[in-house]
């Protein structure tokens, strides 16, 4: 019954899931541009349209948010859903980006290694994303949250690891800052993506 007093020509899910499939392209070509090891202009043009698309969907949820008296779950969630999914798609686009103001020609194992995990962890992100619209299958949705949360502490690890490799064995001081920033900003997607988790985890609480 209470869907019905939703907005029939609006669905939050069908955006929400929309905005997830962003986050799963932009993920998807970040790892096929890393396994490249070449970030030209057009490549990054493609991310930066991904990313754009993805900012379309989130002003879409936030403005029919202020339009909607009753909504599936509550506004605060809305927002921040919206607000983190839209953040991750922006830290991947960040991420090329650096490498191209950098002039990292040579992108090195360690970064597909971290591109592999992004990958992994926006399925995650798309599938408990998607999960929301029936949420009698919270196994499922709690699944892939704790699986989000678990590539986020691998993703730590590898941050750590990397690190401390590149303070050994690197000697230019100007590489090392510059690899720093990069390492640094793929764990934030991975962060990002628990923020995400964090947040469906909520919804279905409250939904219970």
């Amino acid at each position: 019954m209470f869907f019905k007093f939703l907005p029939k020509d609006f669905n939050f899910f069908d955006l929400f899931e929309k905005q997830a499939g962003y986050v799963v392209e932009a993920a998807g070509y970040f790892k096929e541009l890393i396994s490249r090891g070449a970030i030209d202009e057009p490549s990054l043009e493609k991310m930066h349209k991904i990313e754009h698309e993805g900012d379309e969907v989130a002003h879409k949820i936030l403005e029919q948010l202020d339009k909607t008296f009753i909504t599936p779950f509550d506004r605060e969630d809305i927002h921040a859903l919206a607000k983190e999914l839209d953040d991750v798609t922006d830290m991947i686009y960040t991420i090329l980006s650096r490498l191209k103001t950098y002039k990292i020609t040579k992108v090195d194992g360690n970064l597909m290694e971290f591109a592999s995990i992004i990958e992994e962890s926006a399925r995650g992100v798309a599938h408990a994303v998607g999960g929301l619209r029936n949420t009698k299958n919270t196994k499922s949705v709690s699944d892939a949250c704790i699986e989000i949360n678990r590539l986020e502490n691998i993703g730590n690890s590898m941050r750590d690891r990397m690190l401390g490799e590149l303070f050994e064995k690197e000697k230019d001081p100007i590489a090392i800052i510059k690899w720093k920033d990069i390492y640094q900003y793929a764990e934030t997607v991975l962060d990002i993506c628990e923020d995400v988790a964090h947040i469906v985890r909520s919804i279905l609480v409250k939904q219970a």
